[in-house]
């Protein structure tokens, strides 16, 4: 009667009695008939949710070095911008020094006259391109994929912007080769060209040293141990970000900011200083539970029901004889792929206090915990509703047995709202139609029903 995959449970409010008088059939065993009623039927769809932080953030090591410094101890409480820890990268200062040598030289290049040395030039494309691979490694780590795609699509962006500062130094110098107008402007237009290329690599380098010293990008609780699995997450979104052009910023930190926590390539053990660490490689992490929310994963057959301010209540695995009010805030457009290979949507709710079966206050979740959710989709007041068992298919349609005259006859009917016990029938039956309520299946056309 219910979609494919619905697990679908009512709450049966009777209006009108509905009175059930047992008789028997051709059957193994009894065939129940009922007069049809009138009742409140309320439709909830089930599915599994998360417990899930109001913000979590893995931090990551910008460059390849060392743990020099390490500020924090597990569970502390910080605050945004508050400093964790240095990384010392002799790499990223290395680069940082060559950028600038390289942009001195074209400085000066620029205003000694037609002389025009290329290998500033080409010492900071060397280092850009380091930069640029460094942020890209930093990117390809991050655990969503939306996030993923972004930061890569923002990483494009900027090396294009550099490219293009290469081409007019590289166009440039074969004018200047090529003997094309007068010396004069082939060298003002290469050593222009040079600058923006060797300023460039100068601010990527920096960016990175900057980095080195690794803040809290939310206020939360440290945990040292950093989860594992291979991908990174939103502080390799943070890495990203800071080995980003200074005009690209502010976008990529847009796109990025609100990235979903996910599983990260971590050291075994606690972080301690003087561990070797390398780019992109999960440092800590920094969870801010002050708020507590659910994800849930809610089956394509049954997203259409979901909209937000949909009523739910959550049971935790944790703390199984007690139940948490929930609401729908807001239904995640884009599919995922589920466990069992069908198609699902994330669906965000609320997370409100806990009531134990005396009645009593419910601890507070912690982030993590696995939940099944109980999401109240549709509620019909005071309709007419017949017992789920009653309902069959003929085909392709609903139906149920109406008894008239003692004579079991097919009747197709149309469903509202579906649960579990009940149904609520829009067209087929009406008030006081006596129906076969259990037992459908023993009962055939034209069977004698008492």
């Amino acid at each position: 009667m219910s979609a494919p995959g619905r697990r679908a449970a009512a709450v049966l409010v009777a209006v009108a009695t509905l009175a059930l008088a047992g008789c028997t059939g051709g059957g193994d065993g009894d065939v129940v008939v009922a007069p049809v009623g009138r009742a409140t039927v309320v439709e909830v769809v089930e599915a599994p949710a998360t417990v899930a932080a109001r913000a979590t953030a893995t931090l990551s090591s910008p460059a390849d070095g060392t743990v020099a410094a390490l500020r924090v101890h597990e569970g502390q409480q910080v605050r945004t911008g508050q400093v964790l820890l240095r990384v010392e990268s002799p790499s990223a200062r290395r680069d940082l020094r060559q950028a600038r040598e390289a942009d001195a030289r074209a400085s000066a290049g620029a205003t000694a006259g037609p002389t025009v040395d290329l290998s500033g030039a080409r010492q900071a494309d060397a280092v850009a391109q380091r930069s640029f691979a460094r942020a890209r490694r930093a990117a390809e780590r991050i655990a969503v994929p939306a996030a993923r795609r972004q930061a890569l699509s923002a990483l494009r962006v900027s090396e294009a912007q550099y490219r293009s500062a290469r081409a007019q130094a590289d166009n440039a110098a074969r004018q200047l080769a090529a003997g094309i107008g007068s010396l004069s402007q082939a060298v003002a237009a290469l050593s222009s060209a040079q600058r923006v290329q060797t300023r460039a690599a100068v601010q990527l380098a920096r960016r990175t040293v900057s980095a080195l010293v690794v803040r809290a990008p939310v206020a939360g609780t440290v945990s040292l141990s950093a989860p594992s699995g291979g991908a990174a997450s939103g502080g390799d979104a943070q890495a990203l970000i800071s080995q980003l052009p200074e005009g690209l910023q502010s976008q990529a930190g847009s796109v990025l900011g609100g990235s979903a926590s996910g599983s990260s390539a971590s050291v075994d053990g606690a972080l301690v200083e003087g561990q070797p660490v390398s780019s992109g490689e999960a440092l800590l992490t920094v969870t801010d539970a002050s708020t507590l929310s659910l994800t849930a994963q809610v089956d394509e057959t049954d997203v259409l029901l979901v909209r937000a301010g949909v009523p739910a209540t959550a049971e935790l695995d944790a703390v199984p004889d007690a139940t948490y009010e929930s609401g729908v805030e807001s239904i995640d457009p884009t599919p995922t792929q589920s466990s069992r290979g069908g198609v699902t949507y994330l669906v965000r709710l609320r997370l409100g206090l806990g009531r134990q079966a005396d009645g009593t206050s419910a601890p507070t979740p912690r982030p993590g915990m696995s939940a099944v959710v109980d999401l109240r989709v549709r509620t019909a007041r005071h309709v007419l509703a017949v017992p789920a068992a009653a309902v069959f298919r003929d085909g392709r349609r609903d139906a149920v047995w109406v008894v008239d005259h003692g004579v079991a006859r097919v009747r197709v009917v149309r469903l509202g709202a579906q649960g579990k016990t009940h149904v609520q029938v829009l067209d087929g039956v009406r008030p006081g139609d006596s129906i076969v309520a259990h037992g459908a299946d023993q009962v055939h056309d034209g069977d004698s029903v008492s």
